[in-house]
């Protein structure tokens, strides 16, 4: 297991900068695989001021998802479904799923394009979808949307940041996906901020997680689903194995001058837990007291 203890080091010196990364992590938002004992850990482990998201996989589509989503919120959690466009059918099957976020109290969504090599039905990106979220009259708190500092698997650059400017109207906030390079998601986040996109930022972290776990993960997903994980991740799959193993801490210390900062809109973290709450939260939690 890898060592999340705060190192003196890491953290920022600067008044200001120790106080915005002080509230980075106050309101720092959790991510979670809607696994079989997802439920129970973030019951056990998550303070009910965390907001959370349920990430959909491409084997078990949506159901998942927002099954977790609506149990979580009845005890008391903040929960945003990830909804991947490719997994939804037509637009019948989205205003059903809006309907029944409606009908369980959730007001807040994460809108994905989605990993499945063919598209399940009428939206092959998030964009479409996100189009008729809006067209549906249905109200949401927050709406988020995917960010790619390091730049997408798949997909060129130039769509990449064509396609954030074409969501951008139809969302409240962007939630990066993993980046273990500071300096490329605080360029990055100033030039999003360049081209005239003003949406929140919540840069997105592995949480206080080992190596095993990372495998764990890999190997629950099935062998199919598992191969494209660790190729859009692979960056950080290595990162594990590297002497010395990953730790959050420098990554956030590094990261806190840019929170305090004009030239961009980062605002929060977006943590990736891989379901290892207890450790994560624990780790959280030492921060902020270390903060004050």
């Amino acid at each position: 297991m890898t060592s999340t203890a705060p190192r003196k080091a890491t953290v920022p010196t600067n008044r200001s900068s120790k106080a915005a990364m002080a509230a980075a992590l106050r309101d720092a938002t959790y991510e979670i695989l809607p696994f079989k004992t997802a439920e129970e850990k973030v019951l056990a482990h998550v303070p009910r001021d965390v907001a959370l998201t349920v990430t959909t996989t491409e084997a078990k589509g949506v159901r998942p998802t927002i099954d977790l989503a609506v149990k979580l919120s009845k005890a008391g959690y903040s929960a945003a479904p990830h909804i991947a466009a490719r997994n939804v059918t037509d637009r019948a099957q989205l205003r059903d799923i809006l309907d029944e976020l409606a009908d369980n109290g959730i007001d807040r969504l994460f809108c994905i394009g989605g990993d499945a090599a063919t598209p399940a039905g009428d939206y092959p990106d998030a964009l479409s979808m996100l189009r008729d979220v809006h067209d549906s009259g249905r109200s949401f708190s927050s709406i988020g949307i995917g960010g790619y500092p390091e730049g997408h698997a798949l997909i060129v650059s130039d769509m990449v940041e064509q396609a954030l400017k074409d969501k951008a109207p139809y969302a409240t906030q962007i939630l990066t996906q993993l980046c273990f390079d500071s300096n490329t998601t605080i360029e990055w986040a100033r030039q999003v901020k360049q081209q005239g996109i003003e949406l929140p930022i919540r840069v997105g972290i592995p949480g206080a997680i080992g190596r095993q776990k990372l495998i764990r993960v890999s190997a629950s997903l099935g062998l199919g689903q598992s191969a494209r994980f660790l190729k859009k991740q692979q960056n950080m799959f290595w990162r594990f194995f590297l002497p010395g193993g990953y730790s959050p801490n420098k990554l956030i210390g590094n990261l806190a001058p840019a929170f305090d900062a004009d030239d961009n809109t980062l605002q929060g973290l977006h943590i990736f837990t891989f379901n290892e709450l207890e450790s994560t939260e624990a780790w959280r939690q030492r921060w902020l007291s270390r903060l004050g």
